[in-house]
């Protein structure tokens, strides 16, 4: 049995992939928000995690994941045509979040839930991509990590808590937000930057 303690760990860093031959930002984490996870989770990306882990607070890195080792190639079979019946919300179609480009939730039959991208909206139906909007691509991560120690129990059960999907993701700025909590507005359903609601 592993008796390694699963790590508190938070990073700055930029994200760049190649689009059309030229690096290009996709993600950034600032050190005033930066990305935290809890080792061993399955929260992150396994490459990435094991890149990371091993480095103390204050150091710094330049790292590329493969494809194979960040999201996978890109699958044209993971694109769809779903039926605007689909989308309907009290009875209307959904045109408030259902339009190309935006990210929506999703569930199958089977209640599991996963992301799509809208990649266009026609008469009788919507295309939805369900490949990650980073698949095919190598990513490369630039930063310094902010913070590298051990859980305490409560963080690890708040992990678990939002796994199971009992809400907020315990970054602090996610879900029981006041108004004076200066998080900039950001919620768990916007997203608040932790890398963990989305």
């Amino acid at each position: 049995m592993d008796t390694t303690p699963n790590k508190y760990i938070t990073v700055a860093y930029e994200l760049y992939t190649d689009f059309d031959g030229k690096k290009e930002l996709v993600e950034k984490a600032p050190i005033e928000h930066p990305f935290q996870f809890i080792s061993d989770m399955g929260t992150t990306l396994d490459a990435f995690e094991a890149k990371i882990k091993p480095l103390q607070q204050g150091e710094k890195f330049n790292f590329t994941l493969s494809v194979e080792e960040a999201y996978g190639e890109y699958e044209q079979e993971r694109v769809i045509e779903l039926s605007k019946d689909a989308f309907k919300v009290n009875g209307h179609f959904d045109k408030e979040h259902i339009y190309p480009g935006n990210v929506v939730p999703l569930m199958n039959a089977d209640g599991a839930r996963f992301n799509g991208t809208i990649a266009e909206v026609k008469e009788d139906t919507v295309t939805v991509d369900l490949n990650h909007p980073l698949a095919g691509k190598e990513l490369n991560f630039v930063g310094e990590v902010t913070e590298n120690r051990d859980a305490t129990q409560d963080e690890i059960q708040g992990m678990l808590n939002m796994l199971s999907g009992e809400g907020g993701c315990g970054c602090g700025n996610c879900g029981g937000c006041d108004d004076d909590c200066n998080c900039e507005g950001q919620n768990s359903k916007d997203g608040c930057g932790c890398g963990h609601c989305h």
